[in-house]
């Protein structure tokens, strides 16, 4: 089994960037790929901010900084990610999108390279049938933000060989992570629990079972949880939340991970949380406050 020394990701948005960033400062030389150098440039720049809040205030030595930014790579071009000998991929949640892509790294890398995908609702059986190397072929589901989030799903498809999925487990690990094994199932472990959640939440907003607030206060103040299902639906972004339901409702035609109305009508309208300024709250003032919903 071939050692991972150079990591490849596709994609350099919000996930792309950070497990660049990630894997950069466990010291693999990364190389990422996006669209065009404007993306480019705005995601590794991101990484270059942050990490210079982290020296301003003491977290990280400046030396360590030029360091990983010294192992770091942007790049249009998928021709030049055909040594890495593993490739994450960190794009949008379209699957033929996706086995494009994988389609001509598979004719691109060597017999050795690992294919992984990021995605948090697609199956990895679906990627891995678009290419001639499904036994190398393993979902690596890192969580936003991923340099702070420790935990990773390290999936496994009914094809993938033990020694390229014990590989991957082990690489994840080496990134400060805490792996976690699961089954090639839509949603893996926490979206198939999580998803659920969130509707229902939404669903009980609808009913007029509580306020935003008081749900959201009820949930953090009665299970722990550091924030409210409205908070984190926000914050995920309802767009990507309507997605990622809409293709696990797909795999599993069951009720609970469906939109329901209240979602649909807020996605339609572009409500979708902290990234548009507006979702279940209102972002625009000092303090977010509670949207008249229902």
């Amino acid at each position: 089994m071939a050692e991972i020394k150079r990591v490849g990701v596709l994609g350099c948005g919000l996930m792309g960037s950070g497990i660049a960033q990630v894997a950069a400062a466990a010291g693999y030389d990364t190389i990422v790929r996006e669209v065009n150098d404007e993306v480019v440039q705005k995601g590794i720049g991101g990484i270059g901010k942050q990490l210079g809040k982290q020296v301003e205030k003491g977290k990280l030595a400046a030396e360590d900084r030029d360091a990983l930014l010294g192992r770091l790579k942007g790049t249009t071009s998928l021709e030049e990610l055909k040594e890495c000998d593993i490739i994450i991929e960190a794009i949008v949640e379209n699957l033929e999108l996706k086995n494009e892509i994988w389609r001509t790294l598979d004719g691109l890398c060597p017999p050795h390279t690992i294919f992984a995908s990021n995605t948090s609702s697609l199956t990895i059986a679906d990627m891995a049938a678009a290419t001639k190397r499904p036994e190398r072929m393993v979902g690596l589901h890192f969580f936003n933000p991923v340099p702070v989030m420790k935990l990773v799903e390290v999936v496994k498809t009914i094809a993938t060989d033990p020694q390229v999925f014990q590989t991957a487990f082990d690489f994840a690990k080496s990134l400060g992570k805490e792996p976690i094994v699961c089954k090639d199932n839509s949603g893996f472990v926490v979206n198939l629990l999580l998803v659920p959640y969130m509707m229902d939440a939404i669903r009980a907003l609808e009913q007029g079972v509580a306020s935003i607030e008081d749900i959201d206060k009820g949930m953090r103040l009665g299970t722990g949880y550091p924030m409210g299902p409205f908070v984190l639906s926000d914050f995920v972004g309802l767009d990507t939340l309507d997605k990622i339901g809409g293709i696990m409702f797909h795999e599993y035609k069951e009720k609970r991970y469906a939109s329901p109305p209240l979602l649909k009508r807020m996605v339609s309208l572009g409500y979708f949380g902290r990234k548009t300024g507006k979702g279940f709250y209102d972002y625009s003032g000092d303090e977010p406050r509670p949207m008249p919903l229902v």
